[in-house]
């Protein structure tokens, strides 16, 4: 028995919007659509819920389908319903964005998918509302970024001050002061200097940080 046999059906997809830091501007994985309609243009990353998920466990699949990646922090968006966004056929998308290491996913499942990273402020034209979809999450990620450190999901597990400010200087899509940005890392102990030099960028070289989640959860302040 279908109590719901009068009412219409519609497809439900997912879109992720998938952010990475790649040469130290904030990029997202795009694919070039194998499939009509729309084939052969720039699209965001998705796929179709299916019967026996809950969104949030389509996202994951996805996104693991995708890139190889579990436990990647992930956040919704918003529901995207226009009647006529997409030309093939009536369906609501339900959009994420994702931050993700750039050199943990698994490049030889994204060239499958026929998908490359592409810099934030250079995106080619991309089907349907995916313009905006990638618009509002990136205002999502800058909200959240000022009070919470989601932005060490984008950096190497250790980094330096520069790649630090670097990143947020991307997020935020302006530059940050030197000397207070060093000096508010300073502030936060969850920072933590490791006896680890980076020598790529100069001899003498710089030194290497990293997050200590431990210590964040015992007093969870935040502001970069």
């Amino acid at each position: 028995m279908s109590f719901y046999s009068d009412k219409d059906r519609f497809f439900v997809a997912i879109d992720c919007v998938i952010f990475g830091f790649h040469e130290d501007e904030l990029s997202l994985l795009l694919l070039k659509r194998k499939f009509e309609p729309a084939q052969g243009m720039w699209s965001l990353m998705g796929g179709f819920l299916q019967k026996e998920e809950s969104v949030n466990d389509a996202a994951k699949r996805i996104l693991k389908e995708l890139t190889g990646l579990e436990n990647v922090f992930m956040e919704q968006v918003g529901l995207y319903g226009e009647v006529y966004r997409d030309p093939g056929e009536r369906v609501l998308s339900q959009v994420y964005y994702a931050l993700i290491k750039i050199d943990d996913y698994d490049r030889q499942l994204v060239a499958q998918h026929n998908a490359s990273w592409v810099n934030i402020s250079k995106l080619p034209s991309l089907i349907f509302d995916h313009q905006n979809m990638v618009a509002e999450a990136r205002n999502k990620l800058k909200i959240k970024a000022t009070t919470e450190p989601v932005g060490f999901n984008l950096l190497p597990e250790m980094f330096t001050l520069t790649q630090l400010q670097t990143l947020y200087e991307a997020i935020y899509g302006e530059p940050i002061d030197k000397r207070n940005f060093r000096k508010r890392v300073a502030e936060m102990d969850f920072i933590e200097k490791t006896d680890k030099i980076d020598k790529n960028g100069s001899k003498r070289g710089a030194c290497l940080y990293k997050f200590n989640a431990k210590i964040y959860k015992k007093d969870p302040k935040f502001k970069l």
